[in-house]
């Protein structure tokens, strides 16, 4: 599934993660992602997954989520024709 508007990352999107703010209503959502030039990115989706922050470090862009509170979601993402159990 591709993203309705493309994600910037300088690079080949390397990793993702979902940081969930649980105090909202309804939660709210920002990405980190990493690319493969070493480049951390905190997105957010729900403003046309607008750069809020980056680094070349992870624990900084980690520490920037966690400033502000948000917790790492855990779990699985699956393919709808593939559905696994959680």
């Amino acid at each position: 599934m591709s993203s309705p508007v493309p994600i910037p990352v300088g690079g080949e999107l390397a990793s993702l993660e979902a940081w969930v703010d649980p105090t909202a209503s309804p939660p709210y959502l920002l990405m980190l992602l990493g690319d493969d030039s070493g480049c951390w990115r905190i997105v957010d989706p729900g403003q046309g997954y607008r750069t809020l922050f980056s680094s070349r470090s992870y624990e900084d862009a980690k520490s920037w989520v966690l400033e502000d509170e948000y917790e790492s979601v855990r779990g699985r993402m699956t393919n709808a024709a593939d559905p696994a159990p959680v």
